[in-house]
């Protein structure tokens, strides 16, 4: 089992023509990922590396392949719309991995997204990856191992920095989720664990936040409530100074509701395992499969 993703997610990639969509096109292609089209406006009707159709518009490939999985690769004042023209389509889950789409756009997209009865996921991560069986976004695949931990983060660096290591020590991994820093994303920590809950598959969680906003907290507070997984936590940017932009647009403290050490006292409130460095999720994990 898995969550999201699997051998039969049929995936389409809007921006398939552009740089960073078709590297990373023949990358998915290589990890074995089913991608059945692109679409590039006004290429329609080309092949992409002579194998994957291009279509004008999400619709189009819909209607041709029966894609229900779109990765989008295209520049920030198109991602909006791209994300809509996927939900529209039909499409049931949406992965962008674009950055710098503004906080503006997303207060529309977000809930047109939910009005189409899909799932978002992002803007600016590095996407998802079900070890063996498909991988959408950019994470690369020859550091994970299928297995029983799941993964999600808002560092796309840190999953796969946690992966590595999960996978060195000889612990696989049952799906891997980078959910993006943006302040306003598609899919959050609670849809996530809650997801790994119910993924039989799935014997514990590597979650691994930062500072800024009160996801954390939130999603500690859904550990203690909710989830019979152990479930090991870590905070990015515990040195950083209050007021100071730390990459991701939502690593940011206001007051003092984003801080690492409030987030951390509500991880072990929750009776979650916390690990000061990433190198000590190895132990902490393999303390409780």
């Amino acid at each position: 089992m898995s969550i999201f993703i699997d051998n039969s997610t049929k995936l389409l990639v809007q921006g398939i023509t552009g740089r960073d969509g078709s590297f990373h096109t023949k990358q998915m292609i290589e990890y074995g990922t089913k991608v059945v089209a692109g679409v590039t406006p006004g290429k329609g009707g080309q092949q992409f590396d002579g194998t994957v159709p291009i279509y004008d518009t999400v619709y189009d490939a819909v209607q041709a392949t029966g894609a229900n999985t779109s990765v989008i690769y295209v520049p920030p004042m198109f991602a909006a719309d791209a994300i809509m023209e996927a939900a529209a389509a039909g499409v049931k889950l949406i992965v962008c991995i674009t950055e710098g789409v503004p906080v503006l756009d997303m207060t529309k997209v977000y809930p047109y997204v939910k009005e189409h009865g899909a799932r978002l996921l992002g803007p600016n991560c590095p996407g998802l990856i079900t070890p063996g069986q498909s991988k959408v976004g950019i994470i690369p695949g020859r550091i994970c191992l299928a297995g029983n931990v799941g993964v999600v983060s808002r560092s796309g660096t840190l999953t796969y920095e946690i992966v590595n290591q999960l996978t060195k020590a000889g612990i696989g991994q049952s799906s891997c989720v980078g959910i993006g820093g943006d302040p306003i994303n598609g899919t959050n920590f609670i849809d996530c664990l809650a997801a790994f809950e119910a993924d039989p598959q799935t014997k514990a969680v590597a979650m691994m936040g930062e500072i800024g906003g009160t996801d954390e907290q939130e999603a500690a507070m859904f550990v203690k409530e909710h989830m019979t997984k152990p479930v090991v936590g870590f905070i990015a940017g515990q040195t950083a100074p209050p007021g100071r932009r730390m990459g991701h647009a939502g690593a940011i403290i206001s007051g003092s509701a984003g801080t690492a050490a409030e987030k951390i006292d509500a991880f072990k409130a929750a009776g979650m395992g916390v690990a000061q460095r990433p190198v000590d999720f190895v132990d902490l994990i393999k303390a409780r499969l």
